[in-house]
């Protein structure tokens, strides 16, 4: 599973390989989890929303949003640049190095959109060709943290539920014992990370010759170890969804209806929301289907991704803008739900 622990491993396998001693390693594991220190800013830019304009929100989104900024090549060269002129030892900023862009390239390579080259390029893309529960990266993340505990242990016992000693955490690490076993796993997970998009690209070609239709390279994520979901708009009314592997190629395949119960009374609204919805961010609906319908006063026109449906297990995929206009003055409320909750209204200033 790809997460901040997962990043945390990376770091110290990293460390481990590089030789260093036990306060350097110590930087370096900073450096693999320091760019998921942006839910931070995330939750107090979230926390302040509704005081800002459409114009300050965006662009304090680009800083504070979360796998934003501090998720980009732009800030972890900052950063590397900052523990040179700190340290000034070669192979600590090397390793700090490592460790964060690691940390960039392993989120990117899996199916979160990110702007990794923020300010130059303002678009959110994603390689997305590593599913967030990939067994190998979990398994060689969460290896050097494992022994770090055993070794733990073994050293100094536990006592009423918590681990007793001085602060000699990595020892292990340290000693070199399991040295060569990190170097390959090391090796193991760089070849992993740049294999699988080389793969990725040479079934989307296939794919994209067995539907006789351009598909594209963002337009796949994983779903699971070695499985996408593809997506593109077949018509104007359709968007074609398909699920493939690497072993079956296309595997299943349906139409989704663009405005699957939305009358043609309801376009002005759909419009509005459409426009409202481009306007925001992070825009992480990318297959629009739009559904609208009436309740006495007021008409609730939802944005939804056409793979919704088809992804059961992933979050990323069942957001929902949902906007709820007052036919009488023209007012609205917006909702932003996961998972079918969308509990209290978030601010306009996401919107206009």
């Amino acid at each position: 599973m790809v997460n901040t622990l997962s990043h945390l491993g990376i770091g110290l396998l990293i460390a481990s390989v590089a030789g260093l001693n036990s306060r350097q390693i110590k930087v370096v594991a900073f450096m693999a989890i320091l760019p998921d220190l942006d839910f931070i800013l995330s939750t107090i830019l979230l926390a302040v929303d509704e005081y800002l304009s459409h114009g300050v929100y965006n662009a304090m989104y680009y800083l504070m949003g979360h796998r934003e900024f501090m998720h980009s090549l732009t800030f972890a060269s900052i950063v590397i640049i900052y523990v040179w002129l700190r340290e000034r030892d070669r192979l600590l900023t090397i390793a700090s190095a490592a460790a964060i862009f690691s940390h960039v390239y392993l989120d990117y390579v899996t199916s979160w959109k990110m702007r990794p080259f923020f300010p130059f390029v303002t678009e959110a893309t994603t390689i997305g060709a590593i599913d967030f529960f990939d067994p190998v990266v979990t398994v060689i993340s969460f290896v050097p943290m494992i022994y770090i505990l055993a070794d733990r242990v073994k050293r100094n016992g536990i006592r009423n539920g918590s681990f007793k000693g001085g602060n000699g955490w990595f020892e292990t690490l340290t000693s070199g014992s399991h040295s060569k076993m990190y170097r390959q796993l090391l090796i193991i997970f760089t070849v992993w990370c740049l294999f699988n998009p080389l793969a990725k690209a040479f079934l989307i070609s296939a794919i994209e010759d067995a539907e006789g239709h351009d598909i594209g390279y963002q337009g796949s994520y994983p779903i699971s170890p070695g499985k996408f979901l593809s997506a593109y708009q077949y018509n104007e009314t359709h968007y074609r969804i398909l699920t493939s592997s690497y072993w079956s190629g296309v595997e299943q395949s349906s139409f989704v209806p663009i405005y699957p119960d939305s009358g043609s009374e309801f376009s002005p609204y759909v419009s509005r929301a459409r426009s409202l919805y481009d306007a925001s961010l992070p825009g992480e609906v990318d297959y629009q289907v739009y559904s609208a319908y009436s309740s006495g006063a007021n008409v609730t026109v939802i944005i939804s991704d056409a793979r919704n449906p088809y992804a059961q297990y992933w979050a990323y995929f069942k957001t929902e803008y949902v906007f709820v206009f007052d036919t009488d003055t023209g007012d609205y409320k917006a909702y932003i739900g996961r998972h079918g909750q969308h509990d209290r209204p978030v601010s306009r200033a996401l919107f206009e």
